[in-house]
């Protein structure tokens, strides 16, 4: 297919000059992002040479151009400059370090933003990867989960603590269903004026939600009854909480689409566009000096979906499951090797451990693993029974051989024991009442899934919970035939610049076809490139 075109005026004149090239490779000229591609009306590509827009004019005439576009212009200029990033490009916060310190490394060294998964895991592992990312990344930008857990107040609260004293200066939050004390606080700290004038927040709080009315709350000052107990317990002055109520909790809002694990799946092309008018709105009624940016997450795996959230308005894009199929996540070869096989579909809706007795569900992959029905299974018998002793027997005997592959009375045994490291409260809690009782010793299972399936512990492979999302899917069939087609030459790295310079490459295009020009397929398509291809474009 050749490239032909639409009746149109002419855009300008093109001459041979400075080293001006002609040729008929429409796709190498897109490629060669760091210049224009002039399309002539002999239906040639030019490159470099002299061009004059006006009417009238010397050499060839333009039928359509496109502008030179690294990736590193691509999404919000302003969140790259604030974060120090090469590219609006955020690497997700997997829990239980799947998004491992390896991971966030490979990410920040590709010119992004990782977070680490912190979620799920005890404290001192959490500090640990603070030791190794503060000595690996010394002051480049990267971050930490901070996840919402309304089981566990006293652990979100530990957390958020431990956050605050040890300097970390951005933080996903995740799952949240509104503000809580901890997370206003880790925003606050240390807030003052800077010497301009202007109001210093330290901390960032780039908030993943889905809801409208979750939004609002981080698009707005923090609560007056917050700010008044932080100021009751000394942790702000009086002239720091009315400083806060004039900033946003949070500065970066990423709309989470249909993303593996805590997930609505909404539809991106519907969500972004609401939460950037809602943005809008609200910058509007607080006249914040700084307007929050809006991201995009759930559903980015490949250049054609980044190239769409850059389009609709996208300050940055977030990934998500394709990382855990890269080397350097905190995931095992077996589930890295599951996820490069996994298609579209292949994804279903199971039992959240953290939120199991709201109903909450997370996206997880179901081939390959009985995770999902079995999930499933637990919550339906928690809603129809009172307590563990009150299962029928058939049933019983089925959860305590196929599931826990212990008794139920061992199976309690063994969660009073994690508890009373983690949490005694809950053990005080479920000794008053049968139901909570038998809520932890299935949350037991749930949360151990995704563990095993972190260790790829090949004994309880039917019972993997391995988080998951349909662009794993989109990933595996655009990567089809290519390098990066198989899980052990996935490099997060080489990910990310693959995604970033096709978005660029794609805009580039839709330049040129939304000014009458009909592409060969070539020219709209980009395919997984190598290191070195890679490096050869980006100038790396």
């Amino acid at each position: 297919m050749t490239t032909t075109m639409t009746q149109t005026a002419s855009q300008g004149w093109w001459q041979a000059q400075d080293n001006g090239t002609e040729s008929s490779d429409l796709a190498q000229a897109l490629l060669n992002v760091s210049q224009p591609v002039f399309l002539l009306e002999d239906l040639k590509v030019a490159q470099g040479g002299s061009v004059t827009f006006s009417a009238q004019g010397k050499g060839k005439k333009i039928l359509a151009f496109a502008p030179a576009l690294h990736p590193s212009a691509l999404g919000d200029q302003e969140f790259r400059r604030i974060h120090g990033l090469q590219y609006a490009y955020v690497q997700g916060a997997m829990a239980n370090g799947i998004a491992s310190e390896e991971l966030v490394e490979a990410t920040c060294a590709a010119g992004g933003l990782g977070f680490f998964g912190a979620a799920g895991l005890d404290p001192k592992r959490v500090e640990k990867a603070i030791d190794r990312l503060q000595g690996s990344l010394g002051d480049r930008p990267f971050g930490f989960n901070f996840i919402h857990s309304p089981s566990e107040p006293d652990l979100e609260a530990a957390i958020a603590d431990l956050y605050i004293k040890r300097g970390i200066r951005r933080i996903e939050a995740a799952a949240f269903l509104g503000l809580t004390l901890p997370l206003v606080k880790y925003r606050l700290a240390g807030i003052h004026r800077g010497p301009d004038g202007s109001i210093v927040t330290p901390n960032q709080v780039f908030a993943k939600i889905s809801r409208v009315e979750v939004a609002t709350k981080f698009l707005t000052p923090a609560p007056d009854k917050m700010l008044a107990q932080l100021v009751e317990q000394g942790f702000l002055t009086t002239d720091q909480a009315e400083l806060a109520a004039q900033i946003p909790v949070a500065e970066d809002i990423t709309a989470e689409a249909d993303s593996g694990g805590h997930t609505d799946n909404r539809p991106a092309v519907c969500l972004i566009p609401t939460m950037i008018a809602l943005r809008d709105q609200l910058q509007a009624k607080f006249q914040y000096a700084r307007k929050p940016r809006v991201g995009a997450a759930g559903g980015f795996a490949t250049p054609y979906s980044v190239c769409a959230a850059f389009a609709m308005g996208a300050g940055f894009v977030v990934t998500g499951s394709v990382n855990q199929s890269c080397l350097e996540s905190g995931s095992s070869d077996i589930v890295r090797g599951m996820l490069a096989q996994a298609r579209q579909a292949d994804v279903a809706m199971a039992p959240a451990a953290d939120m199991f007795e709201m109903g909450v569900n997370v996206q997880v992959l179901k081939w390959g693993t009985m995770f999902p029905v079995r999930a499933k299974k637990l919550y339906e018998i928690y809603r129809r029974y009172d307590s563990l002793e009150a299962i029928p027997a058939a049933e019983r005997q089925t959860l305590e051989k196929d599931y826990f592959r212990t008794t139920l009375e061992q199976e309690w045994e063994n969660t009073r024991a994690f508890f009373t490291q983690r949490d005694p409260r809950q053990n005080e809690r479920a000794d008053k009442d049968p139901k909570h009782k038998m809520a932890l010793v299935f949350r037991s299972y749930l949360g151990r899934a995704s563990r095993w399936a972190n260790s790829g512990l090949e004994d309880r492979k039917v019972d993997f919970q391995i988080w998951c999302g349909p662009a794993m899917g989109a990933f595996n069939e655009w990567a089809k035939g290519s390098e990066l087609e198989k899980a052990e030459n996935r490099r997060a790295g080489l990910v990310a610049h693959n995604l970033m310079l096709g978005a660029a490459v794609l805009t580039r295009a839709n330049y040129l076809r939304q000014q009458g020009a009909d592409l060969p397929d070539s020219a709209t398509a980009f395919q997984p490139m190598t290191k070195d291809q890679i490096s050869a474009y980006l100038g790396a």
